[in-house]
């Protein structure tokens, strides 16, 4: 869909899918879902994964500094090396796919990750238990990899792997603004060659950055004064209605 052939309530619609993702940027990891459902409604669901990159790195860049104190460079070694292997398996899977199978992959990676979100919720003890494993870091990097590449949609991955690391909010933070840079830049021409990335696209994305920007400034102001649980119950009760609609239809 270009530009000119979209209509208000579609591009109303497109903003509030940037707004989520600059919110999610700010510690709401789960309410970029909303974003990569919107986006993969709106626009198909191969053609969405390429809209959405651009508006990510946008976002990392722009979080980046507001949280680059909370972590080093060496702290995100570990889990990128893993993820650029899934980034690898993802393109070769992208590029077998048609716009039917990228979405009904869309539907099920969608709800793969409201299950991580519901259990890194509710089963916090139980995850912390686990162990900092080399195997349990490269089976976390490769999850993100293939997840970010066909939906882009890591961010509960990472938050469990954070959880098992035990990072306090700050340091998740700081190694996730790091780390999700690094990704999804790495992504860009591997997006490029898919032809997922164009000028119609990046034209489009022009369009949706006050909706990123409004989403991040509101987000590092209110984060603290919502109520996470009741946020987080709507937050997959339209996860899982918007999930399973990608696989029905």
């Amino acid at each position: 869909m270009e530009l000119s052939t979209l209509s208000w309530s579609h591009w109303s619609l497109a903003l509030l899918g940037a707004f989520s993702l600059g919110f999610s940027k700010t510690g709401f990891p789960g309410l970029a879902l909303v974003n990569v459902l919107i986006m993969a409604e709106l626009f198909g669901a191969k053609e969405s994964v390429g809209l959405i990159l651009p508006l990510l790195i946008v976002c990392d860049v722009t979080v980046y500094p507001m949280f680059r104190r909370y972590a080093k460079w060496s702290q995100v070694w570990p889990i990128l090396l893993p993820s650029c292997v899934g980034i690898l398996v993802g393109y070769g899977v992208l590029s077998a796919m048609d716009n039917l199978m990228a979405r009904r992959s869309i539907g099920w990676i969608i709800l793969l990750m409201l299950g991580l979100q519901i259990v890194r919720t509710y089963q916090q003890a139980f995850l912390k238990r686990l162990p900092d494993s080399t195997w349990f870091r490269w089976v976390s990097g490769w999850v993100i990899g293939v997840s970010t590449m066909l939906a882009n949609a890591a961010g509960p991955v990472y938050a469990i792997y954070a959880l098992v690391h035990q990072m306090p909010k700050e340091r998740f933070l700081g190694i996730g603004a790091r780390c999700f840079l690094l990704i999804n830049v790495i992504k860009l021409p591997f997006m490029t060659d898919l032809q997922i990335i164009h000028a119609h696209s990046l034209l489009l994305d022009l369009t949706l950055l006050p909706g990123i920007f409004a989403g991040i400034y509101l987000g590092k102001r209110l984060i603290d004064r919502i109520p996470q649980k009741a946020f987080e119950c709507l937050l997959y009760l339209f996860s899982a209605v918007a999930g399973v609609r990608l696989l029905m239809t």
